[in-house]
């Protein structure tokens, strides 16, 4: 059986288990766009169809990896969910590296298409990896604790190392930029090819740092072996003395839930939130305020900033008034970024002001989503895997739709900013946060009046 709650080694344990993950993740959101159009000088549409190609990998490979997770024991004696996390850890390893680095072999008259084709391989095997570690390590979370508050801890901690590995990536990456300055104060504020080796070598101090938090991970972690006949999902998992009464739910079951197309909805609007403004913060900074390139270091880290002190306050603020009115609170700060971007057209450094805002209010939203995710499978944990696995299905897909839709509409035509992107980049800002917050408020809505629960009987 699962604790009600766990020793605290055992909670630090697990959450760094995503560390590599996150690193990663923010540096694909983050600098993935801004890295192959403004320092490789990949077309726009070029650089969104890779991230699109990255998105679709990671929604097919997340519901497949769930489902499997679900339905296969493991490696030996080693638990099924540990198993899949390490898989994908290898995967992330090990093609990660080659995503930041130019095409190997490939020179000024190289045509871009041949670029393309080299990247995707790389792309895809690290999305498969990335969708591998995560949705073992989300399933997890009914797996070790039981008490609703206790997976809301659970998932604050978890979020807390999310910001910390966010955090790195963004002091790492200023550190890079200012000993780059430093060694060579000729070179420019704007990105170019110079800042080829920036990009290279923050990959592979973030892929350092991970992998040693998974090995904690892996050591810290104990998941309970599970041991099944031939007839599958259909058996529980966890021996459950209520299971005389309450049906066990096969991976198909949850589509006739609708509870499940509530909180799918829910989250993949948090998720266009959180990625959408972090993959074009960057190219907000320097194309539309026109701010040197150490801000695309500097304000997404005050935004992880800003989550972390906020994910102190969620444990309490949702035990008292409930994960769905937390993340309504979460909502504010989010369209009051929007509203301060769209009226103040020259921000200037108050843009650190407007970054806290958007900091505190994501990571509310994103622990509360997840929480309410957790919430759904309760103790249906033999197809948590699938439940997870669909959610993210949802959030990548739409990601990678999203990316291509505004990168299809960038008025530029050439590399350079033109006057009218300066405007373009504000609109998109507005659009992904303030835009998608009024829908995930009436996604939230409806829960109010059709509370998450299971009805199937």
């Amino acid at each position: 059986m699962p604790d009600s709650t766990l020793p605290v080694p055992r909670r630090l344990a697990y959450a760094v288990g995503h560390f590599l993950n996150d690193l990663c993740a923010c540096m694909w959101f983050t600098y993935l766009l801004v890295y192959y159009h403004s320092v490789l000088s990949f077309r726009d549409t070029s650089a969104g169809l890779l991230l699109l190609v990255g998105q679709i990998a990671d929604g097919v490979a997340t519901p497949l990896v769930g489902y499997e997770s679900d339905r296969t024991r493991g490696c030996g004696s080693y638990g099924r969910r540990k198993t899949w996390h390490l898989i994908g850890t290898v995967s992330v390893l090990v093609s990660f590296p080659f995503i930041f680095n130019p095409c190997v072999g490939c020179g000024v008259g190289t045509p871009q298409w041949v670029g393309l084709i080299y990247f995707m391989p790389f792309i895809i095997v690290f999305q498969f990896g990335w969708a591998a570690t995560q949705i073992s390590h989300l399933s997890l979370i009914p797996e070790l604790v039981t008490c609703e508050h206790a997976k809301v801890e659970l998932t604050a901690y978890r979020y807390a190392f999310t910001v910390m590995a966010n955090i790195t990536v963004y002091g790492v990456a200023w550190l890079l930029f200012h000993f780059q300055h430093a060694a060579d104060p000729s070179v420019a504020d704007h990105l170019s090819q110079l800042d080829i080796p920036v990009f290279r070598d923050l990959a592979l101090i973030v892929l350092g740092i991970g992998a040693i938090f998974s090995l904690i991970f892996h050591l810290g972690t104990q998941e309970s072996v599970q041991y099944r006949d031939e007839t599958g999902e259909g058996h529980p998992l966890l021996p459950d003395l209520s299971s005389g009464t309450r049906p066990l739910l096969q991976w198909k079951h949850w589509f006739t839930e609708p509870s499940f197309y509530q909180v799918a909805a829910l989250y993949m609007c948090t998720r266009l939130i959180v990625n959408l403004s972090q993959t074009y913060i960057s190219m907000f900074l320097i194309n539309s305020l026109l701010l040197p390139k150490k801000y695309i270091a500097t304000i997404p880290l005050v935004i992880y900033v800003s989550g972390f002190v906020s994910s102190l306050a969620m444990k309490p603020a949702s035990k008292h008034i409930g994960t769905t009115m937390t993340y309504c609170l979460g909502l504010v700060p989010i369209l009051g970024f929007a509203v301060w971007v769209l009226l103040d057209l020259q921000m200037g450094i108050r843009v650190y002001g407007a970054a806290v805002l958007l900091g505190s209010g994501s990571a509310i939203i994103l622990v509360m989503s997840l929480s309410m995710t957790a919430n759904l499978i309760g103790d249906q944990t033999q197809s948590g895997a699938f439940v997870y696995g669909a959610m993210s299905f949802t959030d990548k897909v739409a990601n990678g739709l999203a990316v291509m839709l505004i990168q299809g509409l960038y008025p530029c035509r050439t590399l350079v900013c033109c006057p009218e992107c300066m405007w373009f980049y504000h609109v998109v800002m507005v659009t992904v946060t303030g835009g998608v917050a009024l829908v995930a408020g009436f996604c939230l809505f409806t829960m109010i009046f059709w509370p998450i629960r299971i009805r199937r009987h």
